[in-house]
């Protein structure tokens, strides 16, 4: 019984391997070996997406910049570390700011700055220097420096510039722009940070500079209105002047030629007259007599005359006989 169970373990202690062990052995190795080199891949790379930077640092000093989407290649930590850096587009508002005119008159203005670290290796080093690659502390400095900005900016324009009924009047885009290049030289050199757009979000009027505002206001359509109503004086007048010229050149007009036919009427009363002279001088006299006795003696006219005198003698005497040839 001993005997057998000896054989049995000789014959159990010389079996030979089975390939499926063997295999597995192998598979154990391939595996340990991906994943360290998976390890190790992962660990000396780093994907950059799009809209985003990344910095990598030996040691904290900054040694390159990536800024194409994709995948990058650095050393395994700690010899190096990435720094991702949001490149995307960002708003930022002042809040109101009260800014004083260039005619002395106070305004409260809000300004919006649209701003973004460009993927340029040397803005976005100043923007890691700056700010330590903190947006809310670049939106912090951008509001201070858009405050200053608005207070230089306000003092080169006067308030009819920013409010006036007259929209040919306004430079709110030379006000816009003007304020845009101020921020943006110093945000660039400064922060690392473009501006891409600064516009006037709100604009309202203390109650003083409002009540000189409506006055001016009043003033300005006073004036319009002033202006206006000359005009249509200076227009009445010239229409009357030439109405009057007309009606005049009319009445001369007309005048002469009235004398016209006068002197037309008096040239044939003439002729009739020497016609009938011509034809009876004694009544001819007699009428002519009597034409001056009606022009002389009125309804109310009395006239103690002579009458033996002509033209008198008529009303005793009669008209005188015609000879008969």
């Amino acid at each position: 019984m001993i005997l057998h169970n000896h054989d049995h373990h000789d014959h159990h202690h010389h079996e030979p391997t089975l390939p499926g062990s063997r295999f597995n052995v192998v598979l154990r190795y391939a595996v340990a070996a991906v994943i360290i080199v998976g390890a190790a891949l992962a660990a000396c790379s780093v994907m950059v997406n799009a809209g985003q930077a990344v910095v990598i640092t030996r040691f904290g000093d900054l040694v390159r910049v990536v800024t194409a989407p994709g995948l990058a290649w650095k050393a395994p930590m700690p010899l190096e570390s990435p720094i991702p850096v949001d490149l995307r587009l960002r708003t930022t508002s002042t809040g109101q700011q009260d800014v004083g005119t260039k005619d002395g008159l106070r305004i409260l203005l809000q300004a919006y700055i649209a701003w973004q670290v460009p993927p340029e290796p040397d803005a976005i080093r100043q923007f890691l220097r700056s700010v330590r690659n903190e947006p809310d502390e670049a939106a912090r400095q951008l509001r201070s420096l858009a405050g200053a900005a608005l207070q230089v900016t306000a003092s080169s324009f006067e308030l009819a510039d920013l409010v006036n009924t007259d929209a040919s009047r306004l430079k709110l885009d030379e006000f816009e722009q003007k304020l845009s290049d101020q921020i943006s030289r110093q945000s660039l050199q400064f922060y690392g940070i473009q501006i891409r757009q600064v516009g006037i979000e709100r604009l309202s009027l203390p109650e003083a500079t409002l009540t000189a505002t409506v006055a001016r206001m009043r003033a300005e359509r006073e004036t319009v209105a002033a202006q206006r109503t000359a005009e249509g004086l200076r227009a009445a007048a010239e229409i009357r002047s030439a109405a009057t010229r007309d009606s005049r050149i009319t009445v001369a007009k007309a005048q002469t030629e009235a004398a016209g036919i006068e002197a037309a009427s008096r040239q044939q009363a003439a002729a009739i007259q020497a016609r009938a002279y011509t034809a009876d001088p004694a009544l001819y006299s007699l009428l002519r007599s009597m034409d001056t006795l009606g022009s002389v003696v009125g309804a109310n006219t009395r006239v103690i005359l002579r009458t033996d005198a002509a033209p008198f003698n008529l009303l005793v005497q009669g008209p005188p006989a015609q000879k008969t040839p």
